[in-house]
């Protein structure tokens, strides 16, 4: 099959949903995890009305019985995977925020751990039962969804424009999410897959809210691109819009 497929997860709204409509000019197989299946199917059918080429895999990216499903659904139908968008994410409460939800040193370590197990353990493991099929793609593309509030160096910068913006379990999850893209592109440095961290920008999404300054329209630019580097593209990058960040 020489037709891409990707598999977006929590796929279903926001900026997964956006990315599928972007992938729609590569030609790209694309499909979408979704928690709800009524919702994957509404939107499946959304995106097929808008000639992408699409499929739903009802999807819990805190569920350990589906990291195995997501492979097997792959392996059975295409006998490999070429793009892993990690895309599915909390975060703690309303957003961005300041609060004592959010502190370094009042959060709960409940609210913490959540946030983790989310955010970063289940992105490991997913990607990690994915690898065999991404290994099997002439051309593997992941792309790890981070955040500007990911960079310590702008957290640590008082001129910058996040250092106020400190969200700690959120913040620390996509820190962590990005030493895994950078772990994971020296493992594979010798391989045709490549790893890079995406900031999509601050998008009206339900997470993102009514006051960002971005449309959704452009929240899944950055991923679509990361998903079809050419093979010269970087690996083990950190970048909005094409352009680098630092971590």
């Amino acid at each position: 099959m020489s037709q891409k497929i990707a598999f977006i997860t929590g796929g279903n709204r926001g900026l997964g949903f956006q990315t599928a409509l972007d992938l729609k000019d590569a030609g790209v197989k694309v499909v979408i995890g979704s928690r709800d299946a009524a919702q994957g199917e509404q939107a499946v059918a959304r995106l097929r009305a808008q000639g992408v080429d699409a499929d739903v895999l009802q999807f819990d990216i805190t569920k350990p019985s589906d990291w195995q499903a997501a492979y097997e659904y792959f392996n059975s139908r295409y006998g490999r995977l070429d793009i892993l968008v990690n895309n599915a994410g909390i975060a703690a409460g309303g957003f961005p925020v300041e609060g004592p939800n959010h502190s370094a040193s009042e959060i709960p370590l409940d609210l913490l751990g959540k946030i983790f197990d989310t955010n970063f353990f289940a992105q490991v493991a997913l990607t990690s039962a994915l690898l065999p099929l991404l290994k099997k793609s002439p051309a593997g593309r992941i792309v790890n969804l981070s955040s500007i509030l990911a960079s310590l160096t702008l957290h640590a910068d008082p001129k910058s424009p996040i250092y106020n913006a400190k969200s700690f379990a959120y913040d620390a999850s996509k820190t962590a999410l990005n030493a895994f893209t950078i772990h994971l592109a020296h493992e594979l440095r010798d391989t045709n897959i490549k790893v890079n961290s995406a900031h999509p920008g601050w998008v009206k999404t339900d997470m993102g809210g009514k006051d960002a300054p971005m449309e959704l329209s452009e929240g899944g630019k950055t991923s679509a691109a990361l998903a079809t580097l050419p093979h010269d593209g970087p690996t083990g990058g950190y970048f909005h819009m094409g352009q680098p960040l630092p971590w």
